[in-house]
């Protein structure tokens, strides 16, 4: 029993370690390079009323409004006069600060996408030393982050539809980077006997766009009964039921008993 248990925690040590060089070394995008750089020297502003291109609106504020209209009407559908009046600011609001609705998209979506890289790469708990509920902290993690950005399904449930550079950039600067642990972790778990082996596009879309639905498609969800899909308590207790759902259907009978002792770990964390 020592030895499996052994090589579990040296591969889960591998995984971490691999991760926190991948986020250190790879220069991640931040949305700050895509604001507007100032062509003239900076002069003492005026007193009197802020310019009408000034909004008192923090850039937190501008990018939910953003994320959410993006994630709504598509790239095509959002206008940056009606962006701008709706932060309190004039038309070229927007166009001052950002140059460009492009501009503005791809600011967003760092803005947006960054914290979830992040989360994801962090959720590994080296405290526990059976990779397949390791596996299910990081369904479990995903799943309480897209319930407080349901718009990113959204706004990739509308990129996703044609094959564009926004999209591209989504993918390879975001998605990819990170759905890389957790490949080798469904790769090392099918290798041992522990889980069928599944292609990565399928689990990752019973993940994203089956198991995150109900945050996004709120409205729908609340056809189904009176229960708010976003309340804290549902939102914790659709987060186990599916991820508990989505690993169990994975599991082989070999990896259904190995993982009986690092599951109720787990759940007694929860608890």
């Amino acid at each position: 029993m020592g030895t499996p248990c052994l090589v579990s925690n040296i591969y889960l040590s591998a995984i971490i370690f691999l991760i926190i060089v991948v986020h250190r070394a790879s220069a991640w995008p931040t949305w700050k390079v895509h604001l507007k750089r100032p062509t003239t020297p900076s002069q003492r502003r005026p007193r009197g009323r802020p310019r009408n291109d000034e909004s008192p609106a923090s850039v937190e504020v501008i990018f939910e409004t953003a994320l959410k209209a993006f994630a709504t009407y598509g790239y095509d559908g959002v206008s940056l006069r009606t962006l701008g009046r709706e932060l309190g600011g004039s038309h070229n609001l927007l166009t001052g600060r950002f140059g460009s609705k492009e501009a503005l998209w791809y600011a967003t979506v760092d803005w947006a996408f960054q914290p979830l890289v992040l989360r994801l790469a962090t959720a590994f708990d080296p405290t526990v030393s059976d990779p397949v509920e390791q596996l299910r902290i990081t369904v479990r993690t995903f799943l309480l982050y897209s319930a407080q950005r349901p718009e990113l399904l959204g706004l990739m449930s509308i990129e996703g539809r044609q094959d564009t550079d926004r999209l591209s950039y989504v993918y390879n600067s975001y998605v990819q980077p990170a759905l890389e642990p957790v490949a080798r972790l469904l790769d090392h778990l099918a290798d041992t006997g522990r889980i069928r082996r599944v292609p990565l596009r399928t689990f990752f879309f019973l993940l994203v766009h089956g198991a995150a639905a109900p945050f996004t498609l709120a409205p729908l969800a609340r056809h189904f009964d009176t229960a708010d899909p976003l309340a804290p308590a549902h939102v914790e207790s659709h987060a186990d039921l599916a991820a508990d759902l989505l690993i169990r259907a994975l599991e082989t009978d070999r990896g259904a008993h190995g993982g009986d002792q690092g599951s109720a770990k787990g759940k007694r964390r929860r608890g």
